[in-house]
């Protein structure tokens, strides 16, 4: 039965039995499901760098929505012109959402490749530890920069931290100033969760002070004990310590749009066994 025909005939049956309509309806939809998830090719940067087409493909048959590319060696459209990329992931059925990059070196052409394809965003993924508070402020005043080309270019600009914005400089968390001192409407950022427990940071707390500033997540979970020689371990989802759904629903609740799944260790696994690992984990999660 189509579904619209389904809900109806399910709608009079509640009704006749004194049923709440808006119950079937949510059961139906099933309550705390993400409407759609991504994956970061870093995850599977191996098998891009050998076959970019090829390991894409693998992530829409894996079910991602969309992917979040970063700049390689070819660049964040793999030896693909912009256009092509966006024609060869369209053929798959998947949004190119978002490229990390160096936001530092020709922004205005990344900002317009990204703009013609209707991509979202584009994500400054690396600082590095400062030396002053002071570094921050300038850093966040070149994300504000690079916030207002891409924002002529119709797309959006977005940080993604790793743990050492959450180490104290000059007596404040670099974090803080670099939220506190970029503008709302030029740049987002994404939450990416494991480093924000890895930092010694609890996320809710980052995703309820700053409601709405957060649009886009990493989805990637920590091993309880980190593997010999790494001091910080990921691990498929759900095999970590990382309470994702009370995470999530918070971020939820608090403007996020975009969840994407990164992995970056593979204890007894491989790139792509893992992601496609993590795509059933997010097929069937929910919300708490």
């Amino acid at each position: 039965m189509h579904r619209r025909k389904f809900i109806q005939a399910g709608g009079l049956s509640a009704l006749a039995f004194g049923m709440p309509v808006k119950k079937l309806e949510t059961w139906w939809t099933s309550p705390g499901k993400l409407p759609s998830f991504g994956v970061q090719l870093y995850s599977v940067k191996e098998d891009m760098a050998l076959d970019p087409k090829g390991t894409i493909r693998k992530m829409a048959e894996d079910g991602y929505d969309y992917i979040e590319s970063f700049e390689g060696k070819q660049g964040m459209f793999w030896g693909m012109t912009n256009r092509e990329f966006k024609q060869y992931c369209d053929s798959l059925h998947l949004q190119v959402l978002a490229s990390h990059c160096d936001e530092t070196k020709d922004i205005e052409r990344k900002a317009a490749e990204a703009g013609q394809i209707g991509m979202k965003y584009l994500i400054s993924a690396w600082k590095g530890p400062q030396k002053s508070i002071d570094d921050f402020k300038r850093i966040a005043e070149g994300f504000n920069k690079a916030g207002e080309i891409c924002r002529k270019n119709g797309i959006r600009f977005a940080y993604h931290n790793h743990d050492y914005p959450f180490r104290p400089v000059d007596g404040q968390l670099p974090m803080d100033v670099m939220l506190k001192n970029t503008d709302p409407e030029l740049v987002d950022f994404e939450m990416d969760i494991y480093w924000v427990v890895t930092g010694g940071k609890d996320p809710k707390e980052y995703l309820r002070d700053y409601s709405g500033r957060f649009r886009l997540c990493h989805v990637k979970d920590r091993l309880a004990v980190p593997l010999p020689g790494n001091a910080n371990s990921s691990c498929d989802l759900g095999k970590g310590i990382i309470d994702f759904p009370s995470v999530l629903r918070v971020a939820a609740d608090h403007g996020m749009k975009y969840y994407v799944v990164e992995q970056e260790y593979f204890p007894g696994s491989t790139p792509l066994l893992s992601a496609a690992a993590d795509a059933v984990y997010m097929k069937k999660f929910r919300l708490a």
